[in-house]
């Protein structure tokens, strides 16, 4: 089979490569992953903070380990998440009274008031990433990037 060159005559390579929706897509990604981090770090915690604690908010009280299978994080980092959110007293772990040799996760009240305010910034944050677009074209770009999302 006969090699073609997959980018125009006369365009350089790493022009065509930046111009791919996968490397547009990843940039995208990576502004809005550092916009949200960035947000979340004023108020001290992360984006795992943030996940863990809306998962706690829908699903508590949550086994530990239905936790990490639904935010998908590793059994170890999840320790140590809730153990920085134990900490913080945004979570409360206890023996969970259907089975005692499980933790039970529990969302504080300061934790709920804690999680309103992460929410705010990850959605300011969110704002920043899509200034650029009117909100027709919000509309659109989501609708668009959940179709590709849903393909997968």
């Amino acid at each position: 089979m006969a090699h073609t060159d997959a980018h125009a005559p006369g365009e350089p390579a790493l022009a065509h490569i930046q111009a791919l929706p996968s490397w547009l897509l990843n940039r995208a990604s990576a502004r809005g992953r550092r916009l949200v981090s960035d947000a979340l770090a004023q108020d001290g915690l992360r984006m795992p903070h943030h996940a863990v604690l809306s998962a706690v908010a829908d699903l508590g009280p949550v086994a530990q380990a239905e936790l990490g299978r639904t935010t998908g994080f590793d059994p170890k980092d999840m320790v140590g998440i809730l153990n920085d959110l134990q900490a913080q007293d945004l979570v409360t772990r206890a023996p969970d009274p259907a089975d005692r040799r499980k933790n039970a996760i529990t969302l504080t009240e300061g934790g709920r008031r804690r999680l309103g305010r992460l929410t705010e910034l990850g959605d300011e944050a969110n704002e920043a990433l899509l200034s650029a677009l009117s909100p027709a074209e919000r509309r659109l770009f989501l609708d668009l990037l959940a179709r590709i999302v849903d393909e997968g």
